[in-house]
């Protein structure tokens, strides 16, 4: 009987281990969102960019050559996934470099649902065909406006897996290195693998 007990007890404390350990990783997904929205805009942007945050002044229109051009989609991808590979971060797309409020309405009117849920969708669309659905759940949108214009906060958490970018079949591991994000080479990615452990970039 005794040896009964001892497994189920055993059983009993696997099963209240893995619970808190899912628990301690939900409460610091929801610390991190808060921590995220919690500054408002206006400062975020008065702060620039950096490690943590990146300006994109559209999605995929492109004013200079006023078009629609979707290799900024893939500039902006790069850097949700450095984000994801590193610590976390904050896209704002609709801000330029300078921290100018350029909104995102040219890119709204480029979509067939011409408003916030459509960008969204565009958005979250994006990361399922980049890095596959599994990243999903770790990026998120917010929406602002500020001087009469939309801005879209993505938020990406840090994954717990490298997350990959695929373009033309390849897969490419970017990081977020300073305030820029870039590929790592092959030594370079194997190098950061071996020192990764799970939760940290």
């Amino acid at each position: 009987m005794s040896a009964i007990y001892a497994v189920i007890g055993g059983a009993l404390g696997l099963g209240f281990g893995m619970y808190h350990m899912r628990l301690a990783r939900a409460q610091s997904k929801v610390l991190f969102l808060e921590r995220e929205l919690d500054e408002e805009l206006p400062l975020l942007i008065a702060r620039g960019e950096g490690e943590r945050l990146e300006f994109k002044s559209s999605l995929r229109w492109d004013r200079r050559e006023n078009r629609v051009n979707r290799s900024l989609q893939q500039v902006v991808l790069k850097t949700v996934a450095g984000f994801l590979n590193h610590e976390g971060g904050t896209l704002l797309i609709g801000v330029g470099d300078d921290g100018n409020i350029t909104g995102i309405e040219a890119d709204m009117q480029t979509l067939k649902h011409a408003n916030r849920d459509g960008f969204e969708r565009l958005v979250m669309d994006l990361v399922k065909d980049g890095f596959g659905g599994h990243a999903c759940a770790l990026v998120h949108c917010r929406f602002h406006e500020m001087t009469e214009k939309t801005v879209c906060r993505v938020i990406a958490e840090r994954s717990a897996d490298p997350v990959y970018l695929v373009e033309g079949g390849t897969a490419r591991l970017m990081l977020r290195i300073g305030n820029s994000t870039r590929e790592l080479d092959v030594r370079e990615a194997q190098a950061h693998l071996r020192n990764r452990s799970p939760g940290r970039a």
